[in-house]
């Protein structure tokens, strides 16, 4: 407003003067507009800020403090009212709560959307929303769904090749949010190849380019933790550290990078090595809501006191953790819930939509075709490879049982299934393709550690799958012999058990720790579920590890 009166003032005073000496009224006119628009453009080119800065102060603030971050945001948010502003803004106010473990608000912001955003949609906007959504999912920790999004957008081979830089820096960190997802399925080679397309899309332009490099090496150093390449790790963590802390105040940055080298001082067991570097992260954020890493830090000092055997600690480290934990999983059950509900009402909005398109409707089917058929292969690859694990473990067990075979009941059930299976078989509601997809489904979850979560429950499933919970239930009682419970109770006894195999480490923990680790109520309902299982006690299972080990 102060700027259209100041440049009508301007103007009405070059009219009077051209008027008082002039007769000439179509010359004065063309002089008036050239004036008036000269002023204008000079007014506006110097008061309008450049968004782009303004962003990349905002993303700044995402890893210094999230609630200067939010304030700071939406402060813009209120006023500004170009959409690819607003997407933009949002996501990055989504991000802050989502680090501060607020999930049911981030889940909000991010799916604030007015009519004027719904028609006439940009790529770039088109583009950011489907990345926006990947990035949800993934902070709900539904790796699954935020990963088909993910390959259904760089399937576009003309989207990667853009030189737009705010299409650049948005596929640097959609490769990067595809790396954590490899990351969790253990694919560590997928997940560093997917960092380093993220680190091509990337330039030295702003703050933002460089934060996420830096990100993108801490990633890289925790991946190169988990193959065992330590001295590799440990010196890229040592060369980022440096330049973060030269850099001026990265809270988050600094703090997740001291956590990943504690890590590396774990493995090498030297515990107070790795003590100290949690400490150091947690006084970059001791003051600052950032509750995410704040459980990963108490998490891992309980675990190194424990190996220290100072029970004191690592039972006031333990209960932080625990606390913490809880009220991070109840926040991200409402966030899940919220955006299945979400996705659910536009899916109702968009059947609508196709019955009046029906030539759409059609690329739809064939799209979701060719994805279940990719997905068919790739399950199959997959299951080839984790067979033989399996097979490994289970003819450990076989040789380590002392009364009876290890899973007896296991497999009377399994044949019964099969006995009833063909008897029941026309009275199911579930069709053979629609159980063989669920089965597929459930494989794929069972590659993430959710199962180990206290509060899983058969709903939270359902929200992770995407499968409805009475498919579920019947699927799970027909092809695996065993209810729900009984499902997970298994998942996470073998999970345990692979654990104590292979990493020395869970040996020294306390038969407690470990069923609080693996989900259970309680020490007794880890024994009795553990012993059902295999065939004998956790204690047992320790001592025959550890006695072939010596020998």
């Amino acid at each position: 407003m102060l700027q259209e009166r100041m440049i009508i003032g301007i103007s009405n005073k070059i009219k009077l003067k051209i008027n008082y000496g002039s007769k000439n009224t179509l010359k004065n006119n063309i002089l008036i507009l050239f004036f008036t628009l000269l002023l204008a453009g000079f007014m506006n080119g110097q008061s309008a800020p450049d968004f782009s800065i303004l962003t990349d102060k905002a993303f700044q603030k995402l890893y210094q403090n999230p609630d200067e971050c939010i304030t700071y945001s939406q402060s813009f948010l209120i006023s500004d009212k170009n959409i690819e502003h607003k997407i933009v803004l949002q996501n990055i106010v989504s991000q802050a709560y989502a680090m501060q473990g607020n999930y049911m608000q981030s889940v909000n912001i991010s799916n604030q959307k007015d009519d004027s955003q719904q028609e006439g949609l940009s790529r770039f906007v088109q583009f950011f929303g489907e990345y926006n959504l990947a990035d949800q999912y993934q902070n709900l920790g539904l790796y699954n769904q935020s990963q088909r999004i993910i390959s259904g957008i760089l399937a576009d081979h003309e989207l990667l090749d853009t030189t737009d830089p705010k299409m650049r820096i948005t596929l640097a960190k959609l490769y990067q949010l595809q790396a954590i997802n490899s990351g969790i399925i253990r694919n560590y080679n997928a997940a560093l190849k997917s960092l380093d397309s993220s680190d091509q899309y990337l330039d030295s332009h702003n703050e933002q380019n460089k934060i996420i490099r830096w990100e993108n090496k801490i990633f890289r150093s925790s991946y190169l933790i988990k193959q065992n390449k330590l001295e590799e790790a440990k010196k890229m963590l040592e060369s980022t550290i440096h330049d973060i802390d030269n850099h001026g105040n990265n809270a988050f940055l600094s703090a997740y990078a001291y956590e990943t080298l504690s890590r590396y001082f774990f493995l090498k067991e030297d515990y107070n090595a790795s003590i100290k570097n949690l400490e150091k992260s947690l006084s970059y954020i001791e003051r600052l809501p950032y509750n995410n890493v704040r459980i990963i830090i108490y998490e891992l000092m309980s675990k190194s006191y424990l190996a220290l055997n100072n029970d004191e600690k690592h039972h006031y480290y333990n209960k932080l953790y625990t606390d913490l934990k809880t009220k991070h999983d109840a926040s991200k059950k409402e966030g899940i819930q919220y955006i299945v509900k979400l996705v659910d009402t536009y899916q109702n909005k968009n059947l609508e939509f196709q019955k009046q398109n029906k030539l759409r409707q059609l690329n739809v089917i064939i799209i979701i075709v060719l994805l279940l058929v990719v997905g068919v292969v790739s399950y199959f690859l997959t299951e080839v490879r984790r067979n033989k694990d399996l097979k490994k473990q289970f003819g450990f067990f076989e040789k380590q049982k002392q009364n009876e075979q290890l899973i007896p009941i296991e497999t009377l059930k399994e044949k019964e299934a099969k006995e009833n299976k063909t008897a029941d078989k026309d009275s199911s509601k579930i069709s053979k393709a629609k159980e063989d997809e669920i089965l597929q489904k459930l494989k794929e979850w069972e590659k993430s550690d959710h199962f180990l979560n206290k509060n899983m429950s058969i709903s939270v499933l359902s929200a992770e799958t995407g499968i409805n919970t009475k498919y579920l239930s019947e699927v799970i009682n027909s092809n695996m012999g065993k209810n729900f419970n009984g499902y997970i109770n298994e998942l996470r006894i073998n999970h345990v058990a692979r654990l104590l195999k292979t990493n020395p480490s869970y040996l020294n923990y306390k038969v407690s720790y470990l069923a609080e680790y693996a989900g259970f109520s309680s020490h007794g309902a880890f024994t009795n579920v553990f012993k059902s299982l295999t065939g004998m006690s956790p204690n047992t299972y320790i001592q025959e590890i550890t006695k072939n080990k010596k020998s």
